[in-house]
């Protein structure tokens, strides 16, 4: 893809990527995809976490997000604060001068205008704000790419959230609720679309065949303490989900079935380690899971999955593995229901083993019926994507006559309803 002068197109992407999330990194993969699929002239590049790693593995040049490598540390020291304080003043200019490097900036996906985990308004909602203003200043185009949104309490975060938005030049969301939290936070979303997460855009392992036997469960599970506004009671919160995710392990133990414990990010070893520990059976072991393939590796081959973070659950359910949502916010519940699974959420900061092992066994007596209904979802859930693409190219590389990805008969009745 080349520009009027014949010069290629230069496509920054921005994020968390390269941090340790397999969630964002998946969304990123994503895009990948799409842009050397349907912009394979473009010069891709990256402003984010973990820039040795994505340069590594997607073989793109990589830009440090925050100037100051103690960013997401707790500053304690006056040494440590004033880093952090000049490190606000060095990113603006940092920020400025990559983004007017580019004819275009792409967020993929993430939930990058929420706190349903705790967030500080001066931490990455400061370093998006930087991102948008950056384009509006420069003329960069900037889209914001099926994120996800969430209402914000925090006035400084809800502030930057809202600005953030504002001043983007193209929003979709991955869900009706996101977008519905944009335009209570004072966003004109009228022209915004809604389309299933960047993710399943990745490709599907092939499922395992049913033996007709209890295979292995996977066991998704998340270093889960509360969102922003649960601070003050996160040990408590982290207790509670901890003690009632061993117990529901330990029962699925007791009914020799094996389970494999997933995670989603680096954080969550230490609940792998403490489950480990407390059950200690060789029924249970812990997958090394590098990237959501991997995840989706581990969940094609089994009968059943429960997870908590939120791209874990957009895994099995890409694969059709009947899946169980420990549900840890409203964007979980939403992508439930969307699948058809709504039937099967579990609250998060409430987990009751005994009640969590009662729908864990209504789903496996629904299998067959699940599966069914996941296969269907996932083929409208591909058709949204396509769609998604074809807009994408449309609203941010104007220079493009991009060939129609779907059938366009489909259009309305593939259009998310307000």
């Amino acid at each position: 893809m080349k520009s009027a002068n014949g010069i290629p197109l230069r496509v920054g992407v921005f994020g968390l990527l390269g941090s340790g999330n397999l969630g964002n990194d998946g969304s990123f993969e994503a895009l990948l995809g799409y842009l050397r699929s349907a912009h394979p002239d473009a010069v891709v590049d990256a402003l984010c976490g973990g820039p040795e790693i994505v340069a590594t593995r997607y073989r793109i040049p990589a830009t440090r997000l925050h100037w100051y490598r103690g960013e997401y540390r707790t500053a304690s020291r006056a040494g440590a604060i004033a880093g952090k304080g000049l490190g606000k003043l060095v990113d603006a200019f940092r920020t400025a001068a990559w983004v007017r490097r580019h004819d275009v900036v792409i967020v993929p996906g993430m939930g990058v205008l929420e706190a349903t985990l705790p967030l500080r308004p001066w931490g990455f909602p400061y370093a998006l704000f930087l991102l948008s203003a950056s384009g509006r200043l420069f003329g960069t185009r900037v889209a914001l790419v099926s994120v996800g949104a969430a209402a914000i309490r925090s006035r400084p975060t809800r502030a930057l959230v809202r600005w953030s938005a504002r001043l983007a030049t193209y929003r979709s969301y991955r869900d009706t609720l996101s977008r519905d939290a944009m335009r209570a936070m004072g966003v004109d979303t009228a022209r915004d679309e809604v389309y299933p997460d960047l993710a399943f855009a990745l490709p599907t392992p092939p499922a395992s065949t049913p033996t007709g036997r209890p295979g292995p469960v996977c066991v998704g599970v998340m270093a889960f303490s509360g969102g922003n506004d649960d601070r003050a009671r996160a040990e408590e919160i982290y207790r509670r989900y901890l003690d009632g995710t061993t117990r529901f392990v330990r029962a699925l133990v007791a009914d020799g079935r094996p389970v494999r414990l997933l995670t989603g990010d680096e954080v969550d070893a230490q609940v792998v380690a403490a489950i480990l520990d407390a059950v200690d059976s060789p029924l249970v072991t812990a997958a090394e899971t590098a990237s959501l393939a991997d995840l989706m590796k581990e969940m094609a081959a089994a009968d059943s999955v429960v997870a908590t973070r939120y791209h874990n659950l957009l895994c099995a359910l890409k694969v059709g593995t009947p899946t169980l949502a420990l549900s840890y916010a409203a964007k979980s519940d939403a992508l439930m229901a969307r699948m058809g699974l709504d039937a099967y959420c579990h609250p998060a900061r409430e987990v009751d083993a005994d009640r969590l092992l009662e729908q864990f066994r209504a789903l496996e007596q629904s299998a067959a019926d699940v599966r069914r209904t996941l296969t269907e979802r996932n083929l409208t859930t591909t058709r949204r994507l396509e769609h998604q693409f074809t807009a994408l190219t449309a609203a941010v590389f104007p220079a493009v006559q991009a060939a129609p990805a779907t059938d366009h008969t489909h259009d309305h009745a593939l259009r998310e309803t307000p």
